[in-house]
């Protein structure tokens, strides 16, 4: 069948018509980007186990570079100092970081992608020590080891009274607490929890590791706004970062096992895996990627498995529960895995 105007075309007509024409091919630019791969060098310091050099745990890097590799974007990283990064992406060096916390200042020149991980602060301190504290006010008079060249935000910024120790990286904090130099040291949530997965029984016998959170930044991948596309680049990184969660890429990358996200956007949060052979019994451990929820007992929670979310454990059908699948069949870090010298 086809199709007639009833009405001829007036100069009105005419006028949208190219208006539309003109929009259309301002939009070009970005379409591309978004379409067409783009080599971004991207710059990050050395902070195991988020970025690191090749060879090493360096997940948020991981997570980076595959969701923009699944977008058809290539990218590069770059180990540098921390101040090398702000100041190359100033000079135009680098395009951009995988793994930057937001500041308005940052904001100012740089596009911020969704949060793709939580960094949440916990207090570690030597063995035998009170790791009870629900917020840094009462650790004022104690000595406390941060990177210093981190921004932490204002949950420790605001800290009255505690004595901040600035240190070089996680081992060197690690360092001034074992030789007593601080009483405490804050590390990430992920940090702790890979020490006792990787090094339990160092961790046990040096360390007492507290589970309230004291602190909490979202992590994001940024671009300088003036790199061609950059508006698109971030929306199919944002939209790969979704889908990573949803197939169980996302926790491979972790290599944690189980997450805890909203996949299906409703607010709600699903159990998360690698594969759809989930395993023979219930999650023992899950990574909360935001921690915006308490966790729900076993018969309520919902698990996300082959596209369905099912409703507690034992609604999940049986042709899932078989032996889980590898952690990680295709993120092979190397041979060197985060580890502190104790």
């Amino acid at each position: 069948m086809q199709l007639t105007r009833t009405k001829p075309f007036t100069t009105k007509d005419n006028g949208r018509r190219a208006l539309a024409v003109v929009l259309w091919l301002a939009m070009l630019p970005t379409l591309a980007a978004a379409q067409e791969p783009h080599e971004l060098r991207l710059a990050s310091d050395d902070w195991p186990p988020f970025t690191a050099a090749t060879g090493q745990l360096r997940i948020a890097t991981a997570l980076v570079e595959t969701a923009l590799e699944r977008a058809g974007i290539e990218a590069t990283t770059t180990i540098v100092d921390w101040k090398e990064v702000e100041s190359g992406i100033q000079r135009a060096e680098f395009d951009g970081s995988a793994a930057m916390w937001r500041t308005e200042k940052r904001a100012r020149d740089l596009f911020f992608s969704d949060a793709y991980l939580e960094n949440r602060l916990v207090l570690v301190g030597r063995k035998g020590s009170d790791v009870s504290a629900a917020k840094l006010s009462e650790l004022a008079g104690k000595r406390v080891a941060a990177v210093g060249r981190y921004a932490y935000g204002q949950d420790v910024e605001s800290a009255v009274g505690v004595i901040f120790v600035n240190s070089r990286n996680d081992q060197d904090s690690l360092d001034k607490l074992l030789a007593g130099e601080v009483e405490f040291m804050l590390v990430d949530e992920l940090v702790a929890r890979h020490l006792m997965t990787d090094q339990p029984d160092e961790t046990s016998a040096n360390l007492e590791i507290g589970t309230r959170l004291l602190g909490r930044r979202t992590l994001h991948f940024v671009i300088r706004r003036d790199v061609p596309g950059a508006r698109g680049i971030i929306d199919a990184f944002n939209t790969e970062i979704q889908g990573m969660l949803a197939d169980g890429t996302y926790a491979a990358v972790l290599q944690v096992g189980w997450i805890k996200a909203d996949i299906d956007g409703d607010g709600l949060d699903e159990l998360v895996t690698l594969g759809d052979r989930i395993g023979q019994v219930p999650p023992g451990s899950v990574y909360d990627v935001f921690g915006k929820e308490p966790e729900a007992p076993p018969e309520e929670q919902r698990i996300f498995i082959a596209g369905d979310i099912y409703k507690g454990w034992d609604a999940v059908p049986d042709r899932y529960k078989g032996p889980s699948e590898p952690m990680q069949p295709t993120y092979n870090y190397g041979t060197t895995l985060f580890t502190l010298k104790f």
